[in-house]
């Protein structure tokens, strides 16, 4: 099952993803800090992740356990991402990487490496 994600409740499910199962409070004072939100802000986000079935609420003290992991929606961005921008071609999309940077010759021999265990 797919479930779309927004950038801002991405933040949410990155807490969960390294850190676990976690209070709704915690995640709140994870996110003030990192980046300044209020703890209305959070609890709505934890909220909407529920009921989209990214996140499982358990009692006591409204711990948040992620429903989804993080490669699934690693896929579905990175499947939309080609799909939307390279013309469906994955191709394109390895292409454009390799062309913006100026990588090391370990870096290349990695990449070469990860191609032949596909082919």
């Amino acid at each position: 099952m797919e479930i779309k994600l927004f950038d801002s409740e991405l933040k949410v499910m990155d807490v969960l993803w390294k850190d676990g199962d976690t209070t709704a409070k915690r995640i709140s004072d994870i996110l003030r800090e990192q980046v300044g939100w209020n703890v209305n802000t959070t609890y709505t986000l934890i909220k909407r992740c529920i009921a989209k079935g990214a996140i499982e609420r358990s009692e006591p003290n409204f711990i948040c356990h992620p429903l989804i992991p993080k490669e699934q929606v690693q896929e579905q961005e990175m499947t939309e991402l080609i799909n939307k921008v390279f013309d469906g071609s994955a191709e394109l999309l390895f292409a454009s990487l390799l062309n913006r940077k100026n990588l090391s010759a370990e870096e290349i021999e990695r990449l070469k490496q990860i191609v032949n265990k596909l082919g």
